[in-house]
């Protein structure tokens, strides 16, 4: 490891911030709460960093064990080698944990891309998930918003990613959220510095390509993770905002189609992400469904 702390299994991270060596690759990631506690794993989505689950940390560390990682070539983190996919990212977080020693069934929370990592984390290692929270989760329909279409046609993606200025940041947080008060200074700033990460460009392309097309979403690897995930009919939470201008809320309906097992929730005047934009409601359900997945365990 590098810059990586080692704990004892009774000792307390109140904030362990730092960064990990994962086959050769330097990924930022924070650790938080007692290594003794049930593990919680966060996943950001596509273009994002571990910043988006900042209202969950001090509440779910008291109890839980929190773990969230800037994704391969995302945040801060440098880039994997090779082709990216779901699988080649979800076995890239497999070996963090595995660097972290935390090999017990998590609670995978997941935001838009994230989502789909955690369903292809429960489908390449079942016994490694315990419950899933899918946030707008990118999986459940073909529909996403044109700028990542676009991205996905390789000349016109080359393009938009060159504008770096602020009021890009500003028109790709403003997508994000329903109420524009919380496209603060702060977050155009980290979003600028995210976006200054020299593998950024590349990694967003390659991911964007590997999901989608100009006419949305791919369909082959949506049916076959839902089928393998839905199969195995583990707890499982999935939110939306439904003025989601990323990923439509209809994708919602699909989802109950899909898992039939699953809770629902729908967040009303709420955009792409509802950790931050109804964070004190969205904290609140997700501990809640924790608690009561956790009581329902053997």
């Amino acid at each position: 490891m590098s810059g990586a702390k080692r704990h004892g299994a009774g000792d307390v991270a109140e904030h362990d911030d730092g960064v990990l060596d994962v086959l050769g690759v330097r990924v930022r990631y924070r650790d938080d709460g007692l290594r003794t506690q049930p593990p919680v794993l966060l996943l950001h989505g596509i273009g994002r960093s571990l910043e988006d689950w900042q209202g969950l940390y001090g509440r779910l560390a008291p109890d839980h064990r929190v773990i969230s990682v800037d994704l391969p070539g995302f945040g801060l983190s440098e880039r994997t080698e090779g082709r990216y996919s779901l699988e080649s990212m979800a076995r890239f977080v497999i070996a963090a944990l595995d660097i972290l020693g935390e090999h017990r069934p998590l609670h995978v929370v997941g935001n838009s891309l994230g989502g789909a990592i955690a369903m292809k984390i429960s489908a390449l290692e079942p016994q490694r998930v315990r419950s899933l929270v899918l946030v707008n989760s990118a999986g459940f329909g073909k529909e996403v918003t044109i700028a990542l279409r676009l991205l996905a046609v390789r000349p016109i993606g080359k393009r938009l990613m060159k504008d770096k200025s602020r009021k890009a940041a500003y028109r790709t947080e403003r997508a994000l959220f329903y109420d524009k008060r919380f496209v603060t200074e702060e977050r155009l700033d980290h979003a600028q510095r995210v976006g200054g990460n020299p593998v950024y460009d590349d990694v967003l392309l390659a991911v964007a390509r590997h999901l989608g097309t100009f006419r949305g979403v791919r369909r082959r690897w949506r049916n076959e993770l839902l089928r393998v995930v839905a199969a195995q009919r583990k707890p499982t939470l999935v939110v939306w905002g439904d003025e989601d201008r990323v990923l439509p809320a209809s994708h919602l309906d699909h989802a109950r189609t899909v898992f039939p097992h699953a809770e629902f929730h729908l967040f009303e005047k709420c955009g792409h992400m509802p950790q931050i934009e109804r964070e004190e409601e969205f904290d609140a359900m997700v501990r809640t469904f924790i608690k009561g997945v956790e009581a329902g365990s053997p």
